[in-house]
């Protein structure tokens, strides 16, 4: 049996009306997701994200490209053309800032990655609870003690 991969040299990606497109260098083959209030109303479900360091992606369209706020200390970024969610991002020093998260559904190849992390378990909606595959799962506590400027998300 095969390891699994660990990076991947390039990947692509880019929203639905393609508009806006991305390049990643040295991409993690690791994906997380977030069960948190926010990211369940941004997306509809829960963020299933791929985390990258911001300086890999390279973005063609940027000017399709809008953001907004989401607290002090992050930001969401989607298509001002078609509306699809394109990245959240840490803006504030924490245990997550220097990353960008790309949902794993913009990737025009999202096959290959594992699950390695689950955040905010505490809040998964009941019917919607991951199988435990020996993943890090963390509860709204736990990201807090991580990174506490995360407050009342």
């Amino acid at each position: 049996m095969t390891a699994p991969r660990a990076v991947f040299d390039e990947a692509k990606g880019g929203c639905l009306c393609g508009a806006v497109r991305f390049v990643a260098r040295d991409v993690p083959a690791t994906f997380g997701i977030c069960h948190c209030p926010m990211c369940r109303r941004w997306t509809g479900s829960a963020l299933v994200e791929v985390s990258i360091k911001t300086e890999n992606i390279t973005w063609e369209g940027a000017e399709h490209i809008a953001t907004r706020a989401g607290s002090d200390w992050a930001e969401r970024a989607w298509c001002r053309e078609c509306g699809t969610g394109l990245y959240f991002r840490q803006t504030k020093k924490g245990e997550w800032f220097g990353s960008t998260d790309l949902p794993l559904g913009i990737f025009d190849d999202p096959n290959g990655f594992t699950l390695t992390h689950e955040i905010f378990t505490d809040h998964t909606p009941d019917g919607f609870e991951i199988v435990d595959q020996g993943h890090k799962r963390l509860t709204r506590a736990d990201v807090v003690a991580l990174n506490p400027d995360v407050g009342e998300t």
